[in-house]
């Protein structure tokens, strides 16, 4: 596996990563204000992962659009303008994408930015992307699978032989080839798979935050189904964190507002059960951003890094 699996992932151990944009907002549309400036902090204090979105087009009526530029242009502008920090993605919607195109930009964004990438993968969930698209939403399961068969053969063997759906490749490879190691492919949610099958094609997964004994018990037939192999779990979680560091959580929608004391508490709960990486969102915080950064690298973060 390449840097980004090494610096996000260990058994027993929970990392922090945290999704763009890196801003609170009301309705859909960030300002995307100060970004590159706020990454920069997330990767000083050491935080492991910058995450970014894949939404096609604006849905008013889900209520957010994300970072709202492409995932693997911004991906490739962010590993210009950073360094140590993992790059990833939650999630490329695969059916909205031609292997070949995903293959390509996943080698291209890995090698550019030394082994940074980390890849979710999704079918996405809202069906006027899949009309826009031309492409059944019923029939998205299928073409995920086959367009993950098409990009493991693509990525990992040389001139491979390949009879798809999706295309025919005969006599030709592709370019670049890995440099930096293979690009850990992460499935999110089930995808309209099996966990058995997201056990075996995947190298982690990443979940939905729930109640920490709905989690625990979603990790152990994850667990189950791996048996002696370590492949790590995932989990969003939106904070609103309060200046108040002793305030107990409150829910809010997927995640909590509380105060750093709670957070603390909550992430080490998690790590307990198995959760090896949270992605923090900041949308429904109601502080500063990059006040918010402050807190969780000086007072949250130093319990949550891989040994290394």
């Amino acid at each position: 596996m390449n840097k980004a699996y090494q610096n996000m992932f260990q058994k027993g151990k929970l990392t922090l990563g945290i999704f763009t944009p890196i801003e609170s907002y009301r309705g859909s549309i960030p300002t995307m204000k100060n970004q590159t400036t706020l990454i920069k902090k997330v990767e000083e204090y050491g935080f492991a992962t910058i995450w970014v979105r894949d939404i096609p087009l604006h849905d008013p009526s889900f209520g957010d659009a994300g970072q709202m530029f492409d995932p693997f242009v911004y991906l490739a502008y962010l590993a210009s303008k950073t360094s140590t920090i993992s790059l990833a993605t939650a999630s490329i919607i695969l059916p909205f994408r031609h292997p070949i195109e995903i293959s390509k930009s996943i080698q291209s964004i890995n090698n550019l930015s030394k082994g940074r990438l980390a890849l979710g993968i999704a079918t996405g969930d809202r069906p006027v992307e899949y009309e826009a698209h031309n492409i059944s939403f019923y029939d998205r399961g299928e073409i995920f699978r086959d367009t993950l068969e098409y990009i493991n053969k693509l990525t990992k063997e040389n001139f491979p032989s390949i009879n798809s759906k999706l295309g025919i490749i005969r006599h030709t490879d592709l370019l670049p080839k890995q440099n930096y190691g293979q690009v850990p492919l992460l499935i999110t949610g089930h995808s309209q798979q099996s966990i058995e099958w997201i056990a075996k094609y995947s190298d982690g997964w990443i979940y939905y935050p729930q109640n920490i004994s709905a989690q625990e018990q979603r990790i152990q037939k994850w667990k189950n189904q791996l048996g002696n192999n370590f492949k790590p779990f995932l989990q969003s979680l939106y904070i609103d964190l309060d200046k108040n560091p002793d305030l107990k959580p409150t829910p809010i929608h997927l995640g909590f507002k509380l105060g750093r004391n709670s957070l603390i508490e909550f992430l080490q709960n998690l790590q307990s059960i198995g959760v090896n990486h949270v992605i923090i969102n900041l949308k429904y915080s109601s502080r500063d951003a990059e006040e918010i950064i402050d807190e969780l690298g000086t007072y949250v973060l130093p319990y949550f890094k891989v040994n290394t």
